[in-house]
């Protein structure tokens, strides 16, 4: 199965794991609108919404450079609008951008609460709700949230109830738009890393080159992602997918491309339940218990 001529609306996309899923998917010959916020160069921070789309056309695909914040309506009416002008409707619809703060609640100023929530709950929920439209239109429509499992256990609160708060939201999202639009023919998802995922986010604010080090590469999710998006939409809806999972159902087996300079057990991710971490043979530290 091939995403080619498919059009993908990605928020937050011009690095990490929003850029690898675009990449992959110009691989096949697709359309990517690339809405973020970045487009002059930041000191900690590779890429802006520029050098993603010369990295989208250079794969084959073709690239819309959108600056928007999604947190502005008007903004991401606007972006979806460029994009429909551009290239004729939507397809996918990839609910990347986030933001992060691992506090606890006396150390959690709400500007930071505000921006988390902003984003991730606010974001996921206006940036599905402008691309819907479109995606009813599509032959194969799907939303997919990088959210994880709603995993209800305290550990996962107990030491950033805002952060949990904020990406639980985008994973409600999942739960009610799976359901509330499944008549449409539309696949409300969401994909999550077993793993640590050797981002910006992971050097910068999870523990820097020592966490990087035990981390999967973006392209295990953009491969996941792509295994997704190529699937029926009516048969594939209202699921919390693990991307090591999603590959094995697909056959593949070996995964030590995705991280090739590890040299023992590989971090385990933030919000996987245990019994996720039962199906795997992939060696891990847990981040609890």
């Amino acid at each position: 199965m091939s995403l080619k001529g498919k059009t993908l609306f990605i928020s937050g996309g011009s690095r990490g794991i929003g850029l690898a899923i675009a990449i992959r998917a110009a691989r096949d010959g697709a359309n990517v609108t690339i809405a973020a916020k970045t487009a002059e160069p930041h000191p900690k921070l590779p890429g802006t919404i520029y050098t993603a789309a010369a990295e989208i056309e250079a794969a084959g695909g073709k690239a819309l450079p959108v600056l928007c914040d999604i947190r502005e309506e008007t903004q991401v009416a606007d972006a979806v609008a460029k994009t429909v002008e551009r290239f004729g409707g939507i397809d996918i619809c990839i609910n990347n951008a986030s933001a992060i703060q691992l506090t606890g609640t006396l150390q959690t100023d709400m500007k930071r609460y505000d921006l988390m929530h902003q984003i991730n709950t606010r974001g996921t929920f206006l940036v599905s709700k402008m691309c819907i439209p479109h995606l009813k239109l599509a032959e194969n429509p799907h939303i997919l949230n990088l959210a994880p499992p709603l995993d209800m256990n305290a550990k996962w609160f107990k030491n950033h109830v805002a952060y949990t708060m904020a990406k639980f939201g985008m994973s409600m999202c999942t739960l009610g738009m799976s359901a509330e639009f499944a008549r449409d023919g539309i696949a409300v998802n969401s994909l999550w890393p077993i793993t640590a995922i050797d981002t910006a986010a992971v050097r910068n604010l999870l523990g820097g080159d020592s966490v990087a080090s035990m981390s999967r590469s973006p392209e295990i999710m953009a491969d996941a992602a792509h295994a997704i998006l190529t699937r029926p939409s009516r048969e594939t809806t209202g699921n919390f997918f693990i991307d090591e999972l999603v590959l094995r159902e697909a056959g593949i087996t070996d995964f030590s491309h995705y991280a090739p300079g590890a040299k023992g057990p590989l971090a385990g991710d933030f919000f996987v339940p245990d019994e996720v971490f039962a199906k795997s043979d992939t060696k891990v530290a847990r981040p609890f218990g």
